[in-house]
């Protein structure tokens, strides 16, 4: 089966990944084993694509996606049977049927781990995700998140600044930038060597609240195991612990204090199982051994590098920008309404500017306002 065949797949009617999956485990052939196998209404979308494809509303979805991927370098449609298709992925009950990519599918060679966490770590968790990435990356693993603002980002920056492999799971299209605030992180994701970016929605989809624990099923199903750097008790990073255990993914914590909020789910997470984990190589004894059926054959070729000049953008996230906002913290914290009297510069500017200094490990938001790191 090709690439337009999963194409009109995922888009029948009424048919959600997990009754494909349980289709596609059945072996039938194609096409006819699969029109016999699928429910009526399906069946019908898919023989009238079959027939005459130029009537189908399946064949502009395809066409959609065809169109993207021609449009500009580094597009791709994943599907199974695809050189490049994750097999872990195949190990799911609901796996995507296809895949949007974005950028060097070199990314998902190799074995990767998931690094997930809250949305605002402490300065303690940020650079345990930080350096937690580096290692990773050091020692040749992809990290894999989804590019969301916290934890998810800091450790995806890191292991680009490293030089490693990683690869960022969106709940919308591939095109489609979320959180707004990470446009240059996505940049660097979608123009570096061994960076991609992946969804399981078509190219132009909008992010939307449903999609974000489909996503994290794809974050954990990629990786051999996920970490988590830290937890609140209600955060959406327990959801993606949940998920790993039940793929049989292995499930990493670290421990944290105890008047700590943010640690709070880790240590649920350790209570009830997880591997406690200190540093890198606690990962790895765990993992170390599988992590060799990832590796590249001797002689495989790899997908085409990424060779063009990345595209020069304004992009106010990006320009250089007076040091007024990291002259004017400190280690107390400084609330926003101050420093935006101190900089003479408007709420939006030095919320854009905080953001990014946090990616770049300079600052970090703790109760009562910012405080400079180092």
């Amino acid at each position: 089966m090709d690439a337009n065949a999963w194409l009109a797949l995922a888009a029948l009617p009424n048919m959600g990944a997990h009754r494909l999956k349980t289709l596609y485990d059945q072996a039938p052939d194609w096409p006819q084993g699969w029109l016999a196998a699928l429910p009526a209404p399906a069946a019908s979308a898919l023989r009238l694509w079959l027939d005459h494809p130029n009537k189908s509303p399946l064949q502009a979805q395809i066409d959609a996606s065809r169109g993207w991927c021609e449009a500009g370098p580094h597009r791709h449609v994943l599907y199974p049977g695809h050189p490049r298709w994750p097999a872990l992925l195949d190990e799911l009950p609901d796996p995507p049927p296809v895949l949007w990519a974005l950028g060097d599918l070199d990314a998902l060679i190799g074995p990767r781990l998931a690094m997930v966490g809250t949305r605002k770590p402490t300065a303690e968790g940020g650079r345990n995700a930080r350096e937690f990435a580096r290692a990773l990356a050091g020692r040749g693993w992809c990290v894999v998140s989804g590019m969301a603002l916290g934890v998810d980002g800091l450790a995806q920056q890191a292991a680009l600044d490293e030089g490693g492999a990683t690869v960022a799971v969106l709940g919308s299209g591939v095109d489609v930038i979320y959180p707004a605030s990470h446009r240059a992180l996505y940049r660097k994701l979608t123009q570096t060597p061994r960076a991609l970016v992946l969804s399981e929605h078509p190219p132009g989809t909008r992010a939307r609240p449903a999609y974000f624990p489909r996503r994290n099923r794809i974050v954990t199903g990629l990786s051999l195991g996920t970490l988590v750097i830290e937890a609140t008790e209600k955060s959406g990073s327990l959801v993606s612990a949940r998920l790993a255990v039940e793929q049989g993914r292995e499930l990493f914590a670290l421990p944290g204090s105890l008047y700590n909020v943010q640690a709070a789910g880790c240590l649920s997470l350790l209570k009830s199982g997880a591997i406690l984990t200190r540093h890198v190589d606690d990962i790895l004894e765990e993992l170390g051994h599988w992590a060799g059926a990832y590796l590249p054959a001797a002689g495989q070729a790899l997908a085409e590098p990424i060779t063009s000049a990345p595209v020069q953008m304004s992009d106010p996230l990006t320009l250089d920008t007076p040091d007024t906002l990291l002259a004017a913290l400190s280690s107390t914290p400084t609330p926003i309404d101050l420093l935006v009297q101190y900089t003479d510069q408007s709420v939006g500017e030095c919320q854009q500017r905080l953001l990014m200094l946090e990616l770049e490990g300079r600052v970090a938001q703790q109760a009562g306002g910012w405080v400079r790191l180092g």
